[in-house]
């Protein structure tokens, strides 16, 4: 396998700091979750000022307690270079490197593969691989030379400016939001980013002059009333637009979109970089199966992801016409921008859970009496098979167990489910069996 990047170096921005539960389940089950935890924060409160004067403090989303059945149930933050950093280091764990400076020039498909033209460091490289994945951003070479449609929508008569500053005057514990009484939606946000000093800037953009530092400044002077705020290190900026765009098709053959290359999203909810971890955890493994003989699975990725997608853009576009239209609720997060009700059941099945529903987690006890997860079992690149009450037969890349009541005498591996929170998570009865896919979603039940 190999990852390239037509960039000369790696991003260095917070650009998607919000990380939603089932992204952190994701990261669970990919090892990289303790990293993750002490490298970024909780989402902060947001101290609201109207002309200057604070009136109240505010959350996007009210902290929820964790259950047996959703451990991480609450946003996190990290910038989205911290987030890249530590999914590069696991990556390297595995003898994997992201080659930078390395640009796809062309490609060629047949029926078994690609031929991809590269370029790095001056010259040419010819690649032969089974399978071609473009996770190459809005502007995707790959769906471009594909010829694939990407419909949708740029709106150019809203512009923000976002960017990383410095606002050493501010209290980093706390995110804050500067408006006028009169048009409360309309303001300036600045969010604290986890590990050193600086916010997340978000502002209007009248598009009269160049991003700047002195231009921010400006902004900011101008809605909070105030002169002793100083913004320094302006380390990124950009100029954003509504753009809410949709790939037909996410496989063309042996090659595939996923990420920005196959949807863009506003930023409203936090979802689309979400929504591009997700795309690789579903596809991550389909290519796997087939290589191993089993090449069912992969028309799955385009009719399972691109429906997430179309919903995921439905609802940040959605909270996006409230913001602009200034709703009192504009700036609430509810559980639908979480992801964990994301799900690829049939809509006519019936019954909770489903195949295609989230595997629940629940806490249990292994052979010898010591705590142990649901998570902990489906951790890794395996299908996990739970068989309730009766005894599990393992199969080739199948990990199984069974499910045992306490005091209950069974051959082979197991866990118990001391506190019967994994027989209420999957409404099971004994000799029930569930297959849990690799990416953490119900494969088959019976």
């Amino acid at each position: 396998m190999r990852i390239i990047d037509k960039a000369a170096e790696f991003f260095a921005s917070s650009r998607g700091d919000g990380i939603q539960p089932r992204t952190l389940e994701v990261f669970d089950d990919l090892g990289v979750l303790d990293a993750v935890h002490a490298a970024g924060m909780p989402t902060p409160q947001m101290r609201v000022h109207l002309d200057g004067t604070f009136v109240t403090t505010r959350r996007m989303w009210e902290p929820i307690e964790p259950t047996p059945t959703i451990p991480y149930p609450n946003p996190w933050v990290l910038g989205q270079s911290g987030t890249e950093r530590i999914l590069r280091d696991r990556l390297a764990e595995f003898g994997v490197q992201v080659e930078l400076d390395t640009t796809l020039v062309d490609f060629d498909q047949d029926d078994s593969g690609v031929t991809a033209m590269l370029e790095l460091a001056g010259a040419g490289e010819t690649v032969r691989a089974t399978y071609l994945i473009g996770a190459d951003g809005g502007k995707s070479t790959v769906r471009t030379m594909l010829g694939i449609p990407f419909e949708g929508s740029t709106d150019e008569s809203i512009r923000m400016l976002l960017g990383d500053v410095r606002a050493d005057a501010l209290d980093h514990e706390f995110g804050y939001w500067f408006a006028a009484p009169d048009r409360p939606m309309a303001g300036i946000a600045l969010s604290p980013l986890p590990g050193g000093h600086h916010f997340q800037f978000a502002a209007p953009f009248t598009g009269e002059t160049q991003p700047s530092l002195e231009l921010l400044q400006n902004y900011l002077n101008h809605y909070s009333g105030r002169d002793d705020i100083t913004l320094t290190d302006l380390t990124w900026v950009t100029v954003w637009r509504p753009n809410v765009r949709l790939a037909r098709r996410f496989r063309d053959g042996p090659v595939f979109l996923a990420g920005d290359a196959a949807h863009v999203h506003p930023p409203t909810g936090g979802q689309e970089m979400n929504t591009g971890i997700q795309d690789g955890y579903n596809l991550g493994w389909k290519p796997a199966a087939a290589l191993a003989g089993d090449d069912t699975l992969l028309d799955s990725y385009e009719s399972e992801r691109r429906a997430v997608a179309a919903r995921v853009l439905g609802l940040s576009s959605d909270l996006l016409d409230k913001l602009v239209d200034g709703d009192e609720d504009a700036m609430q997060r509810g559980p639908e921008t979480r992801q964990l009700d994301i799900s690829y059941r049939d809509p006519a099945a019936p019954g909770t859970p489903a195949v295609g529903d989230r595997a629940p987690d629940a806490p249990l006890e292994d052979e010898a009496g010591r705590p142990v997860r649901l998570f902990d079992l489906f951790r890794g690149r395996h299908a996990t098979l739970l068989s309730f009450g009766v005894t599990a037969v393992a199969a080739p890349g199948i990990r199984a167990y069974t499910v045992a009541r306490p005091g209950t005498q069974v051959a082979g591996p197991h866990v118990v489910d001391v506190d019967g929170h994994a027989y209420a998570a999957y409404a099971a009865t004994a000799g029930a069996q569930v297959l849990v896919r690799p990416d953490g979603y119900l494969g088959a039940i019976s």
